[in-house]
């Protein structure tokens, strides 16, 4: 069918939710976005029930065609959260040109949940009536939804498939698999001492955290894609005490599920026999997220999707991705999950991040078409 669709509206739209600071950290920013999508989804005929994962997070919105429905065809997923303090829209707030748009969010993700809605407002009445459809619009992707986690995993688990609405890359392809990562604060803990006239009666939190970031950088595996980066530390309190605190942060990448747990076993192993005698540690995985490994059910979306793409002459591919998305959580729990949906843009998470306008109306296109198939 035709789509409705005028780039001046979208952007208007698209510039309502960009300017707004709505950092993971932010609730009363997240509130603000879950403000704006409600009315516009209720305006065309999906019911929006708001849920409250915990005190401290935003909320997130669960939208349907099918409020009583046990089982749906497929669950649409995003995130209203961004990485930005509070300020950024102030300094840079939405704006674009003849081919980009930019600001904070602009493709990761305001645009992806904003396509979504014109995808569901544009499916035919047949499809909609023989359709069961959810989307879960979680309020902490950027924290690996530490507080969503289970609650999307309760509605993929009564999903038949899963359609991610993140970017797509700006060579047009989408997502069939996603690394799993996970996040490590390492705490050191020595004893303090004045290294000039006791430097023997001191355990150093540094020596023992230098040691650990030795350690780490050998259990990375290229060939496997097993990686692991001490990206953060700190500790010391003055260069003539022996330091008696120190702490790490510690990023994990995998494709492969039982290599994380090797590695996870091997920081608690180490973390009970330390390097430096009279030294201790704690090992904190703050989140984790599986891999996103395609199945033969997948590999059947990915053959329906890749047909749809052909059939509107979308310039497109398949990769794999490095880095993780709420798809990980789904594909987790055993549904056929593919990733990419949104319009193409690239340079998350910096200054740099842009949208590509004329991949907004396409990538709609696909995502209607697939409905449409499904």
């Amino acid at each position: 069918m035709a789509l409705d669709f005028e780039l001046k509206e979208y952007l208007s739209h698209l510039s309502r939710l960009v300017n707004v600071d709505c950092g993971s950290h932010t609730p009363d920013g997240i509130q603000r976005i879950a403000d704006i999508l409600t009315p516009m989804f209720e305006n065309i005929g999906f019911t929006v029930i708001r849920h409250q994962p915990h005190p401290e997070s935003g909320p997130c919105l669960e939208i349907t065609n099918n409020p009583e429905a046990d089982h749906y065809d497929v669950m649409l997923c995003g995130h209203m959260d961004t990485v930005f303090p509070v300020g950024t829209v102030a300094e840079r707030p939405f704006s674009h040109d003849d081919k980009n748009a930019y600001g904070p969010g602009v493709t990761d993700m305001k645009s992806g949940l904003l396509s979504a809605w014109y995808a569901l407002k544009s499916l035919s009445e047949e499809k909609r009536a023989s359709l069961d459809i959810v989307m879960a619009i979680n309020c902490d992707e950027e924290i690996g939804s530490v507080y969503s986690k289970e609650w999307l995993q309760s509605i993929a688990k009564k999903s038949t498939q899963v359609l991610v609405c993140e970017a797509a890359r700006p060579s047009g392809n989408l997502i069939r698999a996603r690394k799993g990562n996970a996040k490590y604060q390492l705490e050191f803990h020595g004893i303090a001492s004045h290294a000039g006239s006791a430097l023997a009666e001191g355990v150093s939190a540094i020596y023992e955290l230098s040691r650990w970031s030795l350690a780490i950088k050998d259990m990375v595996n290229l060939d496997t894609g097993t990686t692991l980066n001490v990206g953060l530390i700190e500790g010391g309190m003055a260069v003539n005490v022996v330091p008696d605190y120190a702490k790490a942060m510690v990023d994990l990448r995998f494709w492969n599920n039982e290599e994380a747990e090797q590695v996870h076993q091997a920081l608690v192993n180490m973390a009970e026999n330390p390097f430096e005698a009279g030294a201790r540690v704690t090992v904190t995985r703050q989140s984790f997220k599986p891999s996103m490994l395609p199945t033969s059910d997948t590999e059947a979306l990915i053959q329906l999707v890749s047909k749809e793409a052909e059939s509107l002459g979308i310039q497109y591919g398949w990769e794999d991705a490095g880095g993780g998305s709420d798809g990980n959580f789904t594909a987790a729990v055993g549904v056929p999950t593919l990733d990419g949906f949104g319009p193409m843009g690239a340079g998350f998470h910096s200054e740099k991040e842009y949208l590509i306008l004329d991949s907004i109306k396409p990538r709609i296109e696909l995502l209607v078409n697939v409905l449409e198939q499904l």
